[in-house]
């Protein structure tokens, strides 16, 4: 729903035609953001390290390759020292063969864990965004109250201009004057502290940017208004079961758990170790073979350790992992809740306040019109310029209240369900 108010039209028209900068849209500041943000960069590096670790996880054994070295002489033959003349080499090797599928075992959780640090790192880049969002609020709401003390400003120099001709004239004392340029300093102030608060609003929004563009000529644009209508509660519900990216964490840290339990069993198996060498010396069992080779099998007895520990520990983390997805469901359904709740009572007050915005308008002019013209007090008339201007500055606080929530929204479900 679009705002009939002059002042908030006024916001997203500003900067460009002062310091000539390009305005950024959301969409540009959200493509800024994911390009350059530093903690969204040092995010991703978590799921490239991950990925190498599924490198690791899927290598098989190295071989072992062993040189035996027998038959030192160790007393002197015929008063010669030959202490290497009976030295017999043999080399050998040996291969560990890994039972019950571990290496592939290792592997799927080497990949499901970098599926768990993608899907962590979107839910981080959602609960960032909605930051981004909410100083891209802050930014617009202050360039709507800038706006809004730019023509209160704007406003009162045209009634001054009207009372110093009055006052020339006779029709009006030298002390309404005095008042009514007094009350000028309160329109000064609210500007001074408008300007104070966007180029504060933009130096917070400009860091998510990591961007070191001077303020002036740094600048968005968007718009500053509210919707009428929601959607169904259960519609927000049901995109948010199917988009919240650390409800989909959870579930996925349930299959890890599961692939670590198989894992686990499967550690519990013996591995084989097989080798073989060859060794050019004669046998016992023929003296005129020379060449000799062998083989070995080493089994170890898997009597006392059978991985037991983590067997019953990667049993329990799957039920603690089950637990934990629930209760990230139900974190989830409360925030769509309290969101839903928020922007209804948000929207409620801004059509109330939309309607007393339009009461305290007519108010200001008839009082204005009176004054002017003798049939009222210039108490009274300052008093409905206070109105007037206390109700407006409440409608843009307001509208920036509804945005905000707005945005929370978004986190709650996960994507953009609200522009």
């Amino acid at each position: 729903m679009k705002l009939d108010v002059r002042f908030l039209f006024m916001a997203g028209c500003m900067g460009s035609s002062v310091y000539a900068q390009t305005s950024l849209t959301w969409q540009q500041i959200k493509e800024r953001f994911e390009a350059a943000n530093p903690s969204l960069k040092a995010a991703q590096a978590s799921i490239a390290e991950s990925r190498a670790g599924e490198i690791t996880a899927h290598l098989r054994p190295n071989p072992d390759f062993t040189l035996t070295a027998d038959g030192f002489q160790v007393a002197p033959n015929q008063g010669v020292w030959q202490p290497l003349s009976g030295v017999v080499l043999t080399p050998g090797t040996s291969y560990l063969v890994e039972r019950g599928n571990k290496r592939n075992l290792r592997y799927d959780v080497a990949k499901q864990s970098t599926a768990v640090s993608a899907t962590t790192y979107v839910d981080q880049e959602r609960g960032l965004l909605f930051t981004l969002r909410n100083a891209f609020v802050q930014t617009l709401q202050a360039k709507a109250v800038l706006a809004n003390a730019q023509e209160n400003l704007a406003y009162w120099d045209r009634e001054l201009e009207v009372s110093r001709t009055r006052f020339d004239a006779g029709d009006i004392a030298q002390v309404e004057l005095n008042r009514l340029e007094a009350q000028r300093f309160q329109f000064e102030s609210d500007l001074t502290s408008a300007t104070v608060s966007l180029r504060t609003a933009k130096i917070q929004l400009r860091q998510f940017l990591n961007d070191t563009t001077p303020i002036d000529q740094f600048d968005i644009d968007g718009p500053f208004d509210y919707r009428g209508e929601l959607m169904p509660l259960e519609a927000y519900r049901k995109a948010a079961l199917e988009s919240r990216p650390d409800l989909k964490a959870a579930a996925q840290n349930i299959e890890l758990a599961r692939l670590n339990h198989k894992l686990a069993v499967s550690n519990g198996a013996a591995d084989v170790t097989v080798g073989g060498w060859y060794s050019r010396n004669a046998s016992f069992s023929n003296p005129l073979a020379n060449n000799t080779v062998g083989g070995n099998i080493s089994i170890p007895l898997r009597i006392n350790d059978r991985n037991q520990g983590e067997k019953a520990r990667t049993q329990i983390d799957i039920g603690r992992n089950e637990r934990l997805r629930d209760a990230t469901q139900a974190q989830v359904l409360s925030d769509v809740d309290s969101a839903y709740e928020t922007l209804a009572s948000t929207q409620n007050l801004l059509r109330t306040r939309e309607r007393y915005l339009k009461i305290a308008e007519d108010n200001r002019n008839t009082i204005q019109f009176s004054y002017q013209n003798g049939g009222a007090s210039l108490l009274d008339y300052l008093d409905t310029e206070k109105a007037l201007r206390d109700t407006r500055l409440a409608f843009i606080n307001l509208v920036g209240s509804y945005l905000t929530t707005a945005a929370q929204m978004n986190q709650a479900v996960g994507r953009e369900v609200i522009p």
